[in-house]
């Protein structure tokens, strides 16, 4: 039985290219690993789709880390070899009011929106030139289904038609099963989501296949269910406890500057005219 994660790399732990499941190492400031899932019928042994899956490991991740321009750079570099020419819808999944479900949300405020640009400078100021040139992008922080009473997957479906996007950036807050990843781990996705899968709460999927356009999971990971930490502790869960979920005492502070590192990431991804310090003082 799979411990409860949303990282294709805690679910391919043990598995290679014979399994159809093709690893590779690299990064900079982070450490980066590529998994690559050449069809569903191998994905489906951990779980998975086809897609490409990296994950992005450092200590730093959970402060204002010194080395927050690099790590930025090399996360937009990363992101940006997913995401086709064209108009960009960014859905921040989760939920507000629940803080460790909060990273969409926090990361769609600071996501700069530019679909709306170009009608309202038509006319021919050379000052609003440069601000014509960046990609459109549309931007949704809808809440959950029992906020609205709507699934994320049917409200962007109905947007997709309005807002003709090439692909859509979905950013969530994940489950993952190793203590040690917990607020220090970025997982980028081709393969989309299902919101809310790692702690059994799934919702309906967003992905191409449901969607009929490229879905890009972004996340990093802010709960542990109880019973993987006494599992990793090397014992087992008495038949009697409850299995809650567990996320990180300073989880405000966490959020706080990984919405900040995942938010200049895709801005910087989306617009690479923008230099880090435009993408900062936005």
């Amino acid at each position: 039985m799979h411990n409860r994660t949303d990282l294709a790399l805690e679910r391919a732990a043990g598995f290679s290219a014979q399994d159809g499941i093709f690893m590779r190492h690299r990064g900079d400031v982070f450490r980066i690993t590529e998994i690559e899932i050449d069809s569903d019928e191998h994905g489906a042994a951990i779980g998975r789709t086809k897609g490409r899956y990296l994950t992005l490991e450092t200590a730093h991740l959970h402060h204002a880390a010194p080395q927050l321009r690099r790590q930025v750079t090399e996360l937009a570099a990363e992101l940006r070899s997913f995401i086709p020419e064209g108009a960009v819808l960014v859905a921040g999944l989760g939920n507000s009011d629940i803080t460790p479900d909060a990273l969409g949300p926090l990361t769609a405020a600071h996501i700069l929106a530019t679909r709306h640009l170009r009608k309202e400078l038509a006319d021919n100021d050379p000052d609003t030139d440069f601000l014509r040139t960046l990609r459109p992008v549309s931007v949704l922080a809808n809440g959950v289904l029992g906020q609205t009473g709507i699934e994320t997957a049917e409200l962007i479906a109905a947007l997709r038609d309005r807002v003709k996007p090439a692909c859509v950036i979905a950013v969530d807050a994940l489950a993952c099963s190793d203590l040690h990843r917990l607020g220090t781990t970025v997982q980028i996705s081709d393969a989309g989501i299902s919101p809310g899968s790692g702690v059994r709460n799934s919702r309906a999927e967003l992905s191409a296949k449901t969607l009929g356009v490229p879905v890009i999971a972004v996340g990093i990971p802010t709960v542990v269910d109880l019973y993987t930490v006494v599992r990793q502790a090397g014992a087992d869960p008495p038949q009697d406890m409850p299995n809650l979920m567990v996320t990180p005492r300073d989880i405000d502070r966490l959020l706080h500057h990984a919405a900040r590192l995942l938010a200049l990431g895709i801005n910087l991804a989306l617009h690479p005219q923008l230099s880090y310090e435009d993408a900062e003082a936005l």
